[in-house]
């Protein structure tokens, strides 16, 4: 049995941080006692002093110096220091408890927005005397994700606080094994693959007979836990070709429901349900390490929460691959070697291409993982929130509708033509990104230096994403009077696109508004082309999203089939829990936290409030 989290943590902490102070104390003693100092004795109680002092004294000497060597540099390239946010206490910890407490209560972004979303687009949120320089600027995200994307990484901190998750897989790792995943999976996100409507067919089918049966019974829908279910029985299908038939086990009745039948699914459907928790259970630890910061294991003194539902997660994987790589290790070399290059076969899975790369059940668990979070989390947020967007505006709703019988008819099954050919669909699902943007997680980016200051750093929630920079360097300043930015070696550099979607100076004064038109109208020329990199909603460069059309043709298709079986919803706030509603102090704010009916939280991907879900009553048939 393994150390925990926290237990490791403060081990490594007591002997990195007491050890030279114990050292500098007994040196102290030994040369007094010596007589090094004109015979001069030290007493024991001052050399104990002077051990406590040791630390305090360097750090607060190594703080002074880089600050001093950061100024230096910064002139020294004709630059200026990102401004600091300064809070009231030492080491602007009040900060960090604000941010912590408007997490737990605010709306999405809260304090963030305060600090870079309308203003200046970057500042320096400087916690415990680490630097993390925060920008939600277009310029400055093109340089981290394209133009000098060499120069930024995810940071061991970070990749070690997911690691019980997201193990070496392709979201949190950097360099050759970031190389080595991309490389593996690249070639299943093919046309051929993206475009195999089957999968989608069957799995809302079964999603829509489950709505049929729940609104029969006078009951709304919990559409949040309806859709987690589509992407997760079609992304395992998809990725293992073992569906995990989560939409078997059932739906939740609401809060409000007078009779609730007794459950009778079966052990394979509650097999499912486990799975599902499981697994969102585990993102959620994850999530909160990196809310926590570097001191994140002191919360996992007693176990490491990942364990159990990472257990009964790899309970249900571990058997697939194992039979993946079993059926492949019958075929000969040669047939390997042929199919390794980037052939995959017709009807192969992810998992079925994966071990012709590598038959390493880690390495493949660590990367189906990976893809799973990213194809099953934010297609179910973005679906589940465009139909929320889509209940407020019932005049987008019809228009839409309009489109999908113009172009596809009542019944037919759309392809990949009709998809690609219908604008106003793929409007509404961009402009839910541009308000929401279903992939929130931090993308913390470090860049890479031998000059780091070993100072503890904290992270911001994950409302941002996380980079570090292996060598100094320098952002354009947005202010083009202003002198460029210095970013120091190793320095933490989140950029929040969610921010960034609503500043209404990239996207107008309408920034904050659903109106899917500004995809259509003149506002695209004058915004988004002139500057593409004000949108990323599946990020850019080298780290752009593999899987991007499949979600766009996943969610597409599922609207499709969505609006030629019901013309109209309506969301019942009165089968939602009271705790799944916003707090009455969001009326007093301002964007569109006073106008929301919905509770939105995030983890790795954006949701409604833990159970608090959003149901729907009136749903029309068409």
């Amino acid at each position: 049995m393994g150390l925990t989290p926290g237990i490791t943590f403060i081990l490594y902490q007591s002997c990195r941080l007491a050890l030279p102070s114990a050292i500098f104390g007994f040196t102290l003693k030994v040369l007094s006692d010596r007589g090094a100092f004109g015979g001069n004795i030290i007493p024991t109680w001052l050399a104990v002093l002077g051990s406590l002092s040791f630390l305090p004294i360097i750090t607060a000497i190594r703080i002074i110096v880089k600050s001093f060597d950061d100024r230096r540099q910064a002139a020294k390239l004709g630059a200026r220091l990102a401004r600091r946010i300064d809070g009231k206490s030492i080491g602007n910890v009040d900060l960090l408890a604000t941010l912590r407490r408007l997490w737990d209560t605010g709306y999405i972004a809260d304090g963030l927005i305060d600090y870079v979303g309308h203003g200046d687009p970057v500042v320096n949120l400087r916690i415990l005397w680490s630097d993390m320089i925060i920008t939600v600027w277009p310029e400055h995200i093109k340089a981290i994700l394209a133009t000098d994307f060499p120069n930024y990484e995810k940071g061991k901190r970070f990749q070690y606080s997911m690691f019980s998750v997201l193990g070496s897989g392709v979201f949190n790792s950097d360099g050759d094994m970031w190389k080595f995943h991309r490389s593996m999976t690249r070639p299943f996100f093919t046309r051929d693959r993206i475009s195999d409507f089957d999968l989608f067919d069957r799995h809302a089918t079964a999603a829509f007979t489950l709505i049929k049966d729940r609104m029969r019974s006078g009951h709304a829908i919990d559409f949040q836990d309806l859709m987690s279910r589509f992407t997760l029985d079609s992304a395992t299908e998809f990725l293992f070709g073992h569906c995990v038939h989560s939409l078997n086990a059932g739906i939740p009745y609401p809060h409000n429901a007078t009779y609730v039948p007794p459950n009778s699914a079966t052990p394979h459907a509650k097999r499912a349900n486990e799975f599902a928790t499981a697994f969102a259970q585990a993102q959620e630890v994850i999530s909160s390490r990196e809310r926590y910061g570097w001191i994140w294991p002191l919360t996992e003194i007693f176990e490491d929460k990942t364990k159990k539902p990472m257990e009964i997660v790899r309970a249900y994987l571990d058997p697939i691959i194992q039979d993946a790589i079993a059926k492949n290790n019958v075929a000969s070399k040669s047939e390997l070697k042929e199919k390794s290059e980037s052939h995959v076969e017709e009807g192969d899975t992810l998992i079925g291409h994966l071990v012709n790369m590598s038959s390493d059940p880690v390495v493949l668990r660590d990367e189906t993982l990976n893809i799973m979070i990213a194809g099953r989390d934010t297609t179910a947020a973005t679906l589940t929130f465009v139909i929320y967007l889509l209940a407020m505006h019932p005049a987008v709703y019809t228009r839409l509708r309009e489109e999908v019988l113009a172009k596809v008819g009542p019944t037919r099954r759309p392809d990949y033509d009709d998809i690609r050919d219908m604008k106003f669909l793929r409007a509404v699902i961009n402009d839910f990104d541009t308000l929401a943007h279903a992939w929130i997680s931090i993308q913390v980016l470090s860049t890479l230096g031998e000059s780091n200051c070993n100072i503890p750093e904290i992270s911001l929630s994950l409302t941002t994403n996380n980079s570090e920079n292996q060598h100094a360097t320098t952002w354009p300043s947005p202010d083009p009077t202003q002198k460029p930015i210095y970013i120091p070696a190793g320095t933490k550099v989140p950029y929040s696109v969610f921010v960034m979607h609503r500043r209404k100076d990239l996207w107008g004064p309408d920034a904050e508004e659903f109106d899917p038109d500004r995809f259509l109208d003149d506002r695209l020329k004058k915004y988004l082309i002139k500057n593409s990199f004000i949108f990323l909603p599946f990020n850019a460069g080298p780290r752009i999203c593999l899987g991007q059309q499949f979600a766009y043709n996943e969610m597409s298709f599922m609207l499709i089939r969505f609006m030629q079986q019901f013309t109209g919803v309506t969301l019942d706030e009165a089968a939602a829990p009271p705790h799944a509603k916003p707090p009455p102090h969001w009326k007093g704010g301002v964007g569109r936290k006073t106008i929301e009916r919905v509770y939105p939280k995030s983890h790795l991907t954006m949701y409604a409030q833990v159970s608090d879900r959003m149901y729907w009553s009136d749903v029309m048939y068409g």
